[in-house]
Protein backbone atom coordinates (compact mmCIF):
# COMPACT_ATOMS: atom_id res chain seq x y z
CA UNK A 1 0.00 0.00 0.00
CA UNK A 2 1.55 3.29 -1.07
CA UNK A 3 2.08 6.03 1.49
CA UNK A 4 3.22 9.30 1.15
CA UNK A 5 5.19 11.48 3.53
CA UNK A 6 5.24 15.43 2.45
CA UNK A 7 7.55 17.83 4.27
CA UNK A 8 9.70 20.82 3.92
CA UNK A 9 7.08 23.54 4.04
CA UNK A 10 7.31 26.44 6.24
CA UNK A 11 7.23 30.28 7.00
CA UNK A 12 9.33 32.14 4.03
CA UNK A 13 9.31 35.81 3.05
CA UNK A 14 8.69 36.93 -0.68
CA UNK A 15 10.52 36.27 -3.19
CA UNK A 16 12.33 33.74 -0.98
CA UNK A 17 12.37 29.35 -1.77
CA UNK A 18 11.31 26.21 -0.31
CA UNK A 19 11.82 22.30 -1.53
CA UNK A 20 9.14 20.45 -0.68
CA UNK A 21 9.82 16.50 -0.82
CA UNK A 22 7.08 13.62 -1.46
CA UNK A 23 8.79 10.15 0.54
CA UNK A 24 7.29 7.63 -0.57
CA UNK A 25 7.16 4.26 0.93
CA UNK A 26 5.01 0.96 -0.10
CA UNK A 27 5.66 0.88 -3.54
CA UNK A 28 8.21 2.43 -6.03
CA UNK A 29 7.55 6.07 -6.84
CA UNK A 30 8.55 5.70 -10.62
CA UNK A 31 5.75 3.51 -11.17
CA UNK A 32 3.79 6.31 -10.83
CA UNK A 33 2.27 9.15 -11.87
CA UNK A 34 2.90 12.24 -9.44
CA UNK A 35 0.89 15.75 -8.90
CA UNK A 36 1.52 18.12 -6.17
CA UNK A 37 -1.82 20.13 -5.23
CA UNK A 38 -2.41 22.72 -3.13
CA UNK A 39 -5.19 24.49 -1.44
CA UNK A 40 -6.84 27.25 1.01
CA UNK A 41 -9.30 27.37 3.07
CA UNK A 42 -12.97 27.66 0.95
CA UNK A 43 -10.98 26.77 -2.68
CA UNK A 44 -11.40 24.07 -4.59
CA UNK A 45 -7.73 21.85 -4.10
CA UNK A 46 -5.50 23.51 -7.61
CA UNK A 47 -2.82 20.81 -9.36
CA UNK A 48 0.58 22.87 -9.19
CA UNK A 49 2.53 20.29 -11.02
CA UNK A 50 2.55 17.10 -12.00
CA UNK A 51 4.82 14.50 -13.87
CA UNK A 52 4.37 11.44 -15.09
CA UNK A 53 5.83 7.89 -14.67
CA UNK A 54 7.32 6.59 -18.33
CA UNK A 55 8.94 9.50 -20.11
CA UNK A 56 8.96 11.87 -17.15
CA UNK A 57 6.71 14.59 -19.14
CA UNK A 58 6.07 17.41 -16.56
CA UNK A 59 2.55 20.12 -16.23
CA UNK A 60 2.81 23.17 -14.49
CA UNK A 61 0.04 25.30 -13.75
CA UNK A 62 0.76 28.79 -15.50
CA UNK A 63 0.14 30.56 -12.24
CA UNK A 64 3.88 28.70 -11.15
CA UNK A 65 5.38 28.22 -14.18
CA UNK A 66 8.99 29.68 -14.63
CA UNK A 67 9.68 29.70 -10.72
CA UNK A 68 8.25 25.98 -9.76
CA UNK A 69 9.96 22.66 -10.83
CA UNK A 70 8.83 18.65 -10.29
CA UNK A 71 11.84 16.50 -10.05
CA UNK A 72 12.22 12.59 -9.06
CA UNK A 73 14.86 11.21 -7.08
CA UNK A 74 14.40 7.79 -7.82
CA UNK A 75 16.65 5.88 -5.91
CA UNK A 76 15.44 8.16 -2.74
CA UNK A 77 11.96 7.33 -3.77
CA UNK A 78 10.92 10.84 -3.19
CA UNK A 79 9.85 13.81 -5.59
CA UNK A 80 10.35 17.04 -4.94
CA UNK A 81 9.01 20.62 -5.43
CA UNK A 82 11.37 23.36 -6.09
CA UNK A 83 9.89 26.73 -5.32
CA UNK A 84 11.41 29.53 -5.59
CA UNK A 85 10.43 33.04 -5.99
CA UNK A 86 7.45 32.40 -3.51
CA UNK A 87 4.40 34.81 -4.23
CA UNK A 88 2.01 35.48 -1.10
CA UNK A 89 -0.82 33.82 -3.17
CA UNK A 90 1.44 30.69 -2.91
CA UNK A 91 0.21 30.50 0.56
CA UNK A 92 -1.47 26.89 0.95
CA UNK A 93 -1.54 23.69 2.16
CA UNK A 94 0.35 21.32 -0.08
CA UNK A 95 -0.64 17.73 -1.24
CA UNK A 96 1.31 15.40 -3.03
CA UNK A 97 -0.55 12.05 -4.40
CA UNK A 98 0.00 9.10 -6.80
CA UNK A 99 -1.46 7.61 -9.29
CA UNK A 100 -0.81 4.75 -12.26
CA UNK A 101 -1.15 7.70 -14.61
CA UNK A 102 -3.17 10.88 -15.40
CA UNK A 103 -4.84 12.49 -18.01
CA UNK A 104 -5.32 16.06 -16.85
CA UNK A 105 -3.44 17.25 -13.76
CA UNK A 106 -6.15 17.29 -11.30
CA UNK A 107 -7.19 16.03 -7.96
CA UNK A 108 -10.01 13.97 -9.35
CA UNK A 109 -7.49 11.55 -10.80
CA UNK A 110 -5.02 10.86 -7.93
CA UNK A 111 -6.20 8.78 -5.24
CA UNK A 112 -3.33 8.56 -2.66
CA UNK A 113 -2.42 10.78 -1.10
CA UNK A 114 0.18 12.60 1.67
CA UNK A 115 -1.13 14.32 4.91
CA UNK A 116 0.03 18.31 3.20
CA UNK A 117 2.43 20.76 4.67
CA UNK A 118 1.89 24.23 5.14
CA UNK A 119 3.24 26.96 3.02
CA UNK A 120 3.42 30.57 4.32
CA UNK A 121 4.46 33.08 1.98
CA UNK A 122 4.75 36.42 3.81
CA UNK A 123 6.66 39.12 5.19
Amino acid sequence: HLQLVESGGGLVQPGGSLRLSCAASGSTLDLHAIGWFRQTPGKEREGVSCISSGDGSTYYADSVKGRFTISRDNAKNTVYLQMNNLKPEDTAVYYCAADWGYYYCSYQEFGSWGQGTRVTVSS
